[in-house]
């Protein structure tokens, strides 16, 4: 219950970081941030598995990664290759989607994710779910198309920029724990692969685009308030990307997106009062009523089949 606690202020933090760094500092390169991230990562787990505290497999096979210098085989590697990719269009798509939309309306648009999740699971594992649990996610779905109805600062761009944020997130969470069981990683396991692997291919596609060199330029670069923005970002993108793992090992994918649905009330109410771009609206106040119970009415149906 703490790390449910800690996870939900801790998802509401990192939008308002990255609306920060992105909006009220201007920083233009959101891949940028994600590369950063990424580096934070790195360093973390790096130094955490050389002092042997923790390790990136489970069970008894966890001797066998001390073989290479980064700490898991190329096999493995391979195998968590397409997880990865989906990791990393997963966290570029949704620096962008942060960057070109409202707070209030990027969490109520994101909540579709749970649609988009079902399916994958349908697809990937043959799950079904009862009646009620798709009628509390078309519930769910009602409130986002509700709230978009009025959205004064509607960008049809910007709209589909965050819909195949949830794409690749629904095919992210469907995908973590069937590569987790197959692959023997455990959760930093999962974690330290999509790093070696997304890593460079940020850096150098951030190189080619030219964003590092540009970035040196950037006049808020050295300004202490941007740079405590970018290092609580990389902080908390750190530790949800451990508890989304966790929790889609131990839960179903379906329901980890169900809990980004919670917080989304908390961090839609803070987006509004700190970024604005939003106006009072009836319809806007439905949607995320909507939402809220939706996500309630799930939770209550879960409790109700265990």
């Amino acid at each position: 219950m703490v790390k449910d606690i800690q996870a939900l202020l801790s998802e509401v933090l990192l939008v308002m970081f990255n609306k920060a760094a992105l909006s009220s500092y201007n920083f233009p390169f959101a891949n940028v941030i994600t590369l950063a991230q990424m580096v934070f990562a790195f360093i973390i787990l790096y130094v955490m598995k050389s002092l042997k505290i923790i390790s990136f497999t489970t069970g008894k096979s966890q001797s066998s990664s001390h073989n290479s210098a980064i700490f898991v085989s190329f096999r493995i590697l391979a195998q968590t290759l397409p997880l990865a990719l989906t990791y990393l269009l997963f966290m570029v798509v949704t620096m962008e989607a942060v960057h070109g939309i409202n707070i209030p309306m990027y969490t109520t648009l994101r909540r579709t994710v749970v649609a988009f999740t079902m399916v994958m699971e349908y697809f990937l594992s043959g799950q079904r779910h009862s009646s009620f649990v798709i009628g509390s996610v078309g519930i769910i779905i009602a409130g986002a198309f509700v709230a978009g109805a009025r959205d004064l600062a509607f960008d049809a761009d910007a709209y589909l920029v965050v819909f195949i944020e949830n794409m690749c997130k629904a095919v992210y969470l469907a995908s973590v724990s069937r590569v987790g069981k197959s692959s023997g990683l455990n959760i930093f396991g999962i974690v330290w692969c999509n790093v070696v692997i997304c890593g460079p291919i940020l850096f150098l596609w951030s190189l080619l685009r030219g964003d590092l060199p540009t970035t040196l330029n950037f006049p808020y670069l050295f300004y202490p308030g941007f740079q405590v923005v970018m290092l609580l970002s990389c902080a908390f993108t750190f530790f949800i990307n451990y508890i989304v793992v966790l929790n889609t090992t131990i839960n179903s994918a379906l329901t980890q997106a169900i809990c980004g649905n919670l917080k989304d009330v908390l961090t839609s109410g803070l987006g509004w009062l700190l970024f604005g771009g939003l106006p009072y609206d009836l319809f806007n106040i439905l949607g995320q009523v909507l939402g809220f119970l939706g996500s309630c009415f799930y939770a209550y149906c879960k409790l109700q089949e265990i």
